[in-house]
């Protein structure tokens, strides 16, 4: 059974609801429930993929855990049965819910890019560079850097992020929690890549949240899911193509490929698309937990 919102399951104030996630007030804690909802092109889609909220759930459980010896991290359990009458059915959330402390989020999006790919292959066509990181000419798309590149965004809570400088960060939020922010996201990312060469997958970018408990920086929100990472299968990797990623690449797919202009709410998701999607969820979760 997919999950459009937990609103009716938890008996706790919804604080914000996103696009994905919903986070609840429990006091001392929050609950981040993970929904099975799935969004493209700025728009939340119908239907939600069955199983998508547990996989990007159980993923961030799994890589929160694998990073704690890097920095720690915001999670204080996932077990559904501690969480009581607060919930209403806990078969149905047990893989989906996160409890964790209340941080005071950096409003700085920390993004690695192994490979230039995306928006960076974008911004690189156009200017030469990468978020004011002047790059060699002559860079093929999906070329892997010498170094990973740290290419922060301002978060927005309304529309899209902001690509901005280190110069322009180290503004924002201070020199000192600028290099302390870049150089934990840089260490994650290659503690992460390591790990998923030898699984056969190449995980071309990803972002970081981050937020400040009592003066200490800890890493929050979810970590190298399909959502927040780029994940190549090594098979598929080319260069000057667009690589299918694993992740909701068929809905992309499938909406650009429709006639939807991109301007009004899309048609539903044909069932075909959403057991394609879901399919690549669990396969990643499958290639990235499963002991080698």
């Amino acid at each position: 059974m997919a999950l459009s919102t937990a609103a009716d399951l938890i008996d706790a104030p919804l604080l914000y609801k996103g696009k994905v996630r919903e986070l609840y007030d429990l006091g001392e804690h929050y609950l981040i429930v993970v929904t099975d909802r799935i969004s493209a092109f700025d728009y939340v889609l119908e239907p939600p993929v069955p199983e998508k909220g547990n996989v990007l759930n159980r993923l961030s459980s799994f890589w929160f855990d694998k990073t704690k010896h890097i920095i720690d991290n915001h999670v204080v359990h996932t077990d559904v049965e501690q969480l009581g009458a607060v919930v209403k059915d806990r078969e149905l959330l047990k893989d989906r819910i996160m409890v964790t402390r209340k941080a005071e989020r950096i409003d700085i999006e920390c993004v690695v890019r192994g490979y230039i790919t995306g928006g960076g292959w974008r911004q690189y066509e156009q200017t030469g560079e990468i978020n004011s990181i002047s790059l060699p000419e002559g860079m093929r798309k999906n070329e892997r850097f010498p170094e990973p590149l740290f290419t922060p965004a301002a978060k927005n809570d309304v529309g899209h992020d902001e690509d901005i400088s280190l110069d322009r960060m180290k503004e924002l939020v201070g020199v000192e929690l600028t290099g302390d922010l870049e150089q934990k996201s840089l260490e994650l990312y290659e503690f992460a890549r390591a790990y998923c060469e030898e699984r056969g997958i190449i995980l071309a970018d990803c972002k970081f949240e981050f937020g400040l408990i009592d003066g200490k920086l800890i890493l929050i929100d979810e970590i190298f899911t399909p959502d927040a990472s780029r994940f190549w299968a090594k098979e598929k990797y080319a260069l000057d193509v667009e690589i299918d990623s694993m992740d909701k690449e068929p809905v992309r797919s499938y909406l650009a490929a429709s006639d939807w202009d991109k301007n009004s709410t899309p048609a539903p998701l044909p069932a075909a698309v959403v057991a394609e999607t879901t399919a690549r969820y669990t396969d990643i979760l499958q290639r990235l937990t499963t002991p080698s």
